[in-house]
């Protein structure tokens, strides 16, 4: 099957994308870069879980899908978003081998996440999925573009949370989220515009797309709590009775605006299933290249070697 619907709505966002070549000096960020605030710090860490097996993934199946595209535009901002969800794959799994080196064990939960991925949603659908690959390839960009909704909101929510400034927040953290965020602002439109260009005029192209959000919802939110509850569990700088995720807690960070609220991320979802939806109306491009501007980006060692993209 080949794609070649035009891709993008009439407020797609065409501008080149690229990645960037960045470093974090890791050895000063405690695994609660959010100072007395373990909770919140690990309902964040949790990108760190969940980021590098997922990109990897995105980059796997744009990979498999790229010569079913047939509109040079798309092709190359594909590419280009493809180079920036890899780094970010590398960056995240950076974090990864601080926080093992800080003796808080991740590798139980990430395993399960690569299952996930490479079991569940690889190129060949699991047994129980009667599709052949040439449409199976739809439902997998239909994920993709779905958690790409979520991180556009997050990447949003990140550049103007100054509740993070307020509390003291790790700035090498900080910058590693924001530079993130403003990239996934950046690139929000790409996976969207993917998939409907894949699936071109087929009846079944917005019944895919509102059932893998139907999908995503929940197995994100699962993914999420239990991630923050291996953090909190394993994490040896917590006292007994400090371990556990509690709603409460977690409702106390989004009142300090530590946290994205219940709201924001719960409105992403009636929006994208309006038919008319297109991604480049969540954000601002503007916001998200201003940050990119003035980032430090370059947070290395003195005797680290660069950084390859």
């Amino acid at each position: 099957m080949t794609c070649g619907a035009p891709a993008g709505g009439a407020g797609s966002d065409r501008r080149p994308l690229a990645p960037r070549k960045v470093a974090f000096d890791w050895r000063g960020t405690p695994p609660h870069w959010i100072p007395g605030e373990p909770l919140a710090s690990h309902v964040v860490n949790v990108l760190h879980l969940l980021l590098p097996a997922g990109e990897r993934w995105f980059v796997q199946v744009f990979r498999e899908a790229l010569p079913r595209v047939r509109d040079p535009e798309l092709l190359a901002r594909v590419k280009g978003f493809m180079g920036q969800e890899a780094t970010h794959s590398v960056q995240h799994a950076h974090v990864l081998d601080h926080l093992g080196a800080r003796h808080l064990d991740t590798s139980a939960f990430t395993s399960r996440v690569e299952g996930l991925f490479e079991r569940l949603l690889g190129e060949a659908p699991p047994w129980w999925v009667p599709l052949p690959k040439s449409r199976w390839i739809l439902y997998r960009l239909a994920f993709v573009a779905a958690i790409e909704q979520f991180t556009a909101v997050l990447g949003d929510w990140v550049l103007a949370a100054d509740g993070l400034d307020r509390a003291g927040a790790d700035p090498v953290m900080l910058d590693l989220l924001r530079w993130h965020g403003a990239e996934e602002v950046e690139h929000r439109s790409v996976a969207f515009d993917m998939y409907e260009h894949c699936g071109g005029g087929e009846p079944l192209r917005y019944v895919r797309r509102a059932g893998t959000m139907c999908v995503t919802v929940p197995v994100l939110l699962w993914f999420w709590i239990r991630g923050t509850a291996h953090l909190l569990d394993g994490d040896p700088e917590l006292p007994e009775g400090r371990s556990a995720y509690s709603l409460p807690g977690h409702n106390r960070a989004i009142g300090k605006g530590l946290l994205p609220s219940w709201r924001l991320l719960g409105a992403a979802v009636p929006r994208y299933f309006r038919r008319s939806y297109h991604p480049s109306r969540e954000g601002s491009t503007v916001a998200a290249l201003r940050y990119l501007s003035r980032t430090p980006l370059h947070r290395q060692p003195p005797d680290a070697p660069s950084p390859e993209a």
